[in-house]
């Protein structure tokens, strides 16, 4: 092989669209930026859904991708949680992951790297076996990180339920935290997700670095904090924000297409972004709510609108429920916000409806992708975590971050009419609306930074692959990836 072959790396990530997209970033950015070749390796429990495939073959021919067979989790219960299913979805894909590799070895193209999400550290036994060096790629946030790093630790020295601890937990450099905001798979340390979660976070020491889709000026601390020598754990380098910038236009429908003309009709900056991302939903109790909040408010809004559910992270894997999510509207609601109100079934074109100059604010359930797509244009936010880590990434957003406003539930966990009233138009038209615009401005531009030529994840980026380039040349000197 000559010297001068670009690196190759493979990428992992694991089952549902909020892993696949900013990894999708991430590998344009390898090969546009830093001449590698990528190949995807996905994993699943059934056939790859058609958004799947739809993202992974409009990507340029630099970035291929290799579907390997479901993993069979036909004797797991159907009630296993999200964290379980995509571990063993993983590990149990190990067989096929080696065949994959014996291939590339054949080829002589074995990856300098191999990157896998939150749940994929199986996958290491397998790079290991053939050299490769593992990597995690972090899709959430600094501080998040922190916590899977520190939370071996925890689970050692705290005896109770994390959500009886009466005092928050302070982890350097990060926003203190109630236990009952920390995420979902560690509220029950007796079911499996716990466990799962606690053996990959055990495992994030073995990984060669681990990338994250954070930026320096958005968790200052908790990015120090992590890049501290001393702590038994990998270099972290801060790469974000890697975000889908709502290019692909190619694939909009005429219901979503019609969503962007009402907004080119309304004022500058008065639209309200309702969405709960591709995974979520909301209880029928708290969908009613939300509707009759929205009309009171008098506010415009332009809502994503899916079927409620009972479970909140239901959509996660089957994201296109069958039923029509309007009929659940309560009565009178399309006829009384006819006009400034605008209801869109199912999906909306997120990446342009945020970057759109009438969208003054965004309604959300703090996934991190829908969160840095928010920050890249500048859109202030009304925080509604629903499920996984959003809860902890809220906290972060209203108390540290200050580009958030929180939408309070009762004691029955519903957020209520006159709740979801009031701050809408506390964002929209209040004081408090104005601070969170104004570092939200900041923040963008923050983002623009860091991202430019010389921007400090540019670097960070820039570091890693001048490794893997050093790492390619002698493994080429040494004959070893002929």
């Amino acid at each position: 092989m000559e010297e001068s072959k670009a690196p190759h790396v493979a990428i992992i990530p694991s089952p549902g669209m909020g892993h696949l997209i900013p990894l999708v970033q991430f590998a344009k950015r390898l090969v546009h930026r830093h001449g590698f070749t990528v190949t995807f390796i996905v994993v699943g429990e059934g056939p790859p859904s058609k958004a799947q495939r739809t993202v992974l073959n409009s990507l340029p021919s630099s970035i291929a991708s290799v579907f390997l067979p479901p993993a069979d989790l036909t004797d797991r219960p159907p009630t296993t949680r999200i964290e379980t299913r995509i571990s063993l979805t993983v590990s149990r894909s190990n067989p096929e992951l080696r065949r994959v590799f014996e291939t590339f070895a054949a080829e002589g193209r074995l990856p300098t790297a191999l990157f896998v999400d939150l749940f994929g550290t199986d996958a290491f036994d397998v790079a290991v076996e053939f050299h490769v060096s593992p990597y995690i790629f972090f899709p959430s946030t600094a501080n998040v990180l922190s916590f899977f790093l520190h939370l071996p630790k925890l689970d050692e020295t705290v005896s109770c339920a994390f959500s009886e601890l009466t005092e928050p937990v302070k982890l350097p450099g990060c926003v203190p935290l109630s236990g009952k905001d920390f995420l979902d798979p560690v509220q029950d340390r007796k079911d499996d997700a716990y466990k799962w979660l606690l053996h990959n976070t055990k495992r994030y020491k073995e990984a060669e670095g681990i990338l994250v889709n954070t930026f320096l000026e958005l968790e200052p601390d908790a990015i120090k904090a992590l890049q501290k020598p001393g702590l038994d754990k990998p270099p972290v380098y801060p790469i974000g924000p890697l975000v889908n910038i709502g290019k692909e236009e190619s694939n909009i429908g005429k219901q979503e297409s019609e969503c962007l003309k009402w907004l080119d009709n309304q004022p500058l900056g008065s639209v309200l972004y309702v969405s709960f991302g591709s995974g979520g939903a909301l209880t029928h109790e708290q969908f009613k709510e939300l509707a009759l909040g929205l009309a009171d408010s008098e506010q415009r809004f332009l809502w994503v609108v899916r079927s409620p559910s009972q479970i909140a992270d239901a959509s996660f894997f089957d994201p296109h429920s069958q039923t029509d999510p309007l009929a659940f509207l309560p009565p009178g609601f399309l006829e009384r916000t006819k006009g400034r109100g605008f209801v869109l079934p199912s999906w909306a074109p997120q990446a342009q409806v945020l970057a759109h100059p009438s969208t003054g604010g965004f309604l959300t359930h703090c996934g991190w992708n829908s969160t840095l797509e928010s920050i890249v244009s500048g859109v202030p936010l009304i925080a509604w975590p629903l499920y996984a880590e959003q809860r902890m990434n809220a906290v972060l957003l209203v108390e540290d971050v200050h580009v958030a406003l929180r939408a309070r539930a009762g004691d029955d966990g519903v957020v209520r009419r006159e709740e979801v009233t009031r701050v809408v138009k506390g964002l929209m038209e209040g004081e408090e609306g104005k601070g969170v615009r104004n570092k939200m401005k900041e923040m963008k531009e923050g983002a623009r930074k860091v991202l430019s030529d010389d921007g400090s994840s540019t670097k960070a980026l820039s570091l890693v692959a001048l490794k893997w380039k050093a790492h390619q040349r002698e493994l080429v000197q040494n004959g070893n990836h002929s």
